[in-house]
């Protein structure tokens, strides 16, 4: 390829598990920079320089810096997809894409992130209000999966790519998705369209649960996933 692609990440982070499987699928090797959050990594001035926002993943492809997830999917589809299975040309397909991915941006994923900040990296307790609200699209989710495969259609997307990383850390801490017949599906489909699935996404959801355990220890509560 002639280009050095670089991804600073941490493997329990649902957002950079999702970059790292969409590069999978879309061919397209990376560097992986693991960038140590509970260290400080991301506030250096080195890290600073390429995202204001101090967050993971940041992608750097050869100089061109890009640190919101699902910027740098929609990028890495476009400029090195072979094809556009992923991320539709068709000016239709694709807003159903986008719509999607805006869907788990701002209405399955923050109420994660809000969570995740707030108490487990903290450092406020458990907040059980914040914690339901985590759940609440579930049924939003299992509605949109009702008359297709996947989130779009019969092909995975990025969209998909990306609720994958969010609902597997979810359902990694105790929350049974066996209510939603339509998720359960999809969830085991997505599965087997990703390449090296246990690799790339497992083994950092296990990171995720391990982090969510020794929080519960730490705060000696009984966390209802089930509500």
């Amino acid at each position: 390829m002639g280009r050095s692609i670089d991804l600073y990440y941490m493997p329990f982070s649902p957002p950079c598990r999702a970059v790292i499987m969409a590069a999978k699928l879309l061919e397209v090797d990376i560097n992986l920079k693991f960038t140590d959050l509970f260290k400080g990594e991301q506030k250096t001035p080195e890290f600073l320089k390429m995202s204001a926002l101090h967050t993971i993943p940041v992608l750097d492809d050869d100089g061109f810096i890009l640190y919101e997830s699902r910027a740098i999917l929609r990028y890495l589809a476009n400029k090195y997809g072979k094809d556009d299975l992923l991320y539709p040309k068709d000016p239709q397909k694709r807003a159903l894409v986008d719509q999607a991915l805006d869907f788990d941006m701002n209405t399955f994923y923050q109420p994660f992130f809000d969570y995740w900040i707030y108490c487990m990296i903290g450092p406020a307790p458990h907040d059980e209000e914040r914690f339901q609200k985590v759940f609440k699209s579930f049924p939003i989710f299992d509605d949109m999966l009702k008359n297709s495969d996947f989130v779009t259609g019969k092909n995975i997307s990025l969209a998909d790519i990306s609720l994958l990383a969010g609902v597997s850390s979810v359902h990694a801490v105790g929350f049974d998705i066996a209510k939603y017949p339509n998720i359960l599906r999809w969830f085991a489909d997505c599965k087997q369209a990703v390449p090296d699935y246990q690799e790339l996404n497992e083994k950092g959801v296990q990171d995720f649960k391990k982090l969510w355990d020794r929080f519960k220890e730490k705060q000696k509560t009984k966390v209802k996933t089930n509500s």
